[in-house]
């Protein structure tokens, strides 16, 4: 049940009881003003017919000695003193009824009774209960489509910070609350919840500005020294010692070349030259360009066909795209599943759509959730196949509007869904 129909339900209810709340007290404070008028009348009626009696010796006002059905608390009353009962009894026409007796004389004279019939009275008291039942549907009917209207209004408010906070959680920290919510008068807890995310969404700005902006600055600062250094290599006598050394500058190089195409991502500072290219063509030739044993497969129907190796595959397939951008993507995925997983490593060409899959742990369930992280390494990492690589692959998808998915085989290991768009 949505929080709309939740705070509707409660409207209700409070309605409801707040209805019967009222309704209990008005019917007995009715029932017991209704009561007190009739002991008071039957008193009356006794005084008054006590006297006529006592005049004339006739009885007045209804007044009988010693009826057959008088309440017995009223048969023996002392001397003088009136004194009145309740008789809940229903006989024919007489419904729940008062009466008002006095002894006539001296001990052992009879007593003279007046019964005061509250039918009437009690038929207007149903009447009275019925009318506040009919009045308080009525008014709960009112109530609820405004409860709903109302709870529906707090529920949209709340379902746009929600996707508003959604939006920033997906990367969008351009996103802010404040228009969503129409400039809402005043401040209540949904302002401050929005005026919450609002400022959340800023301290992430701010923070992966400044951490961009740290990438950036770090990898142009690295790109000379590190280019002096490879220059400086050259003019190291051969050997083992020489390999070595050009082998691990040869790296900081490329390190610093992926920062530096991280932060060209990040700035949006890329956009991508589109030619019409044979899809697995591409495709193997970026495999072929990573040196390793990789298997390449191409299918155009559901049946994924017998896979085969590089260099022999069918190029039918096309696509418009940036043909330099998509071999950065499926080198790193590949490079990427070797590094990290376990061979075989095999890539599928279907359609627009390019699968790397390995045999290894597969992904870890952080980086399923939060996506990859740069610079996550370690031996505790081995196997999560992800870091600056995959970072790369992401930022080169978007710039060509694919659709980059990771995701883990059933029977394990590592799968990575490229879609292309069309």
């Amino acid at each position: 049940m949505s929080l709309r129909w939740k705070i509707a339900a409660l409207a209700a209810a409070t309605a409801c009881l707040v209805a019967l709340a009222v309704g209990v007290l008005v019917h007995v404070w009715t029932a017991m003003d209704v009561r007190s008028r009739a002991e008071m009348e039957a008193t009356n009626t006794v005084y008054s017919a006590m006297d006529v009696y006592r005049r004339t010796g006739t009885l007045a006002g209804g007044a009988e000695l010693d009826p057959a059905d008088l309440p017995t608390a009223l048969r023996h009353p002392a001397d003088d003193d009136r004194r009145v009962a309740y008789d809940g009894r229903v006989e024919g026409n007489l419904g729940p009824s008062v009466w008002g007796a006095q002894r006539v004389g001296g001990p052992g004279s009879p007593v003279l009774a007046v019964r005061i019939n509250m039918s009437p009275q009690l038929h207007d008291l149903r009447r009275l209960d019925a009318s506040m039942a009919v009045a308080s549907l009525v008014s709960l009917a009112a109530a609820l489509p405004l409860a709903v209207y109302g709870a529906g209004l707090v529920a949209r408010r709340l379902r746009r910070v929600a996707e508003t906070a959604a939006r920033i959680s997906a990367g969008d920290l351009d996103a802010r609350t404040g228009p969503a919510l129409g400039h809402a008068r005043g401040r209540d807890e949904v302002t401050d919840i929005a005026a919450t995310v609002d400022l959340m969404a800023d301290s992430l700005g701010r923070r992966l500005r400044i951490e961009r902006q740290f990438t950036a600055d770090v990898a142009h600062e690295l790109r000379t020294p590190v280019g002096g250094l490879l220059a400086a290599t050259d003019l190291l006598p051969p050997g083992e010692t020489e390999d070595l050394l050009r082998a691990r500058v040869r790296d900081l190089r490329g390190l610093v070349e992926d920062l530096l195409e991280i932060s060209r991502l990040d700035a949006g500072a890329e956009a991508p030259v589109r030619a019409r290219v044979p899809l697995a063509a591409v495709v193997a030739e970026a495999v072929a360009r990573t040196g390793l044993d990789t298997e390449v497969g191409v299918t155009e129907a559901p049946q994924v066909e017998p896979l085969e190796s590089v260099g022999s595959v069918d190029t039918v397939a096309t696509v418009e795209t940036d043909p330099r951008r998509l071999e950065r993507i499926v080198g790193n995925l590949v490079i990427n599943a070797h590094r990290h997983g376990r061979t075989p490593v095999r890539v599928t060409v279907e359609g627009r759509t390019v699968v790397v899959r390995d045999h290894g742990p597969g992904f870890p369930a952080d980086l399923l959730l939060d996506g990859p992280r740069r610079f996550r390494t370690g031996a505790a990492e081995r196997g999560a196949g992800h870091g600056l690589g995959l970072t790369i692959a992401l930022g080169q998808a978007r710039v060509l509007g694919a659709e980059l998915r990771l995701d883990n085989a059933p029977d394990g290991g590592a799968v990575a869904t490229l879609r292309l768009p069309r």
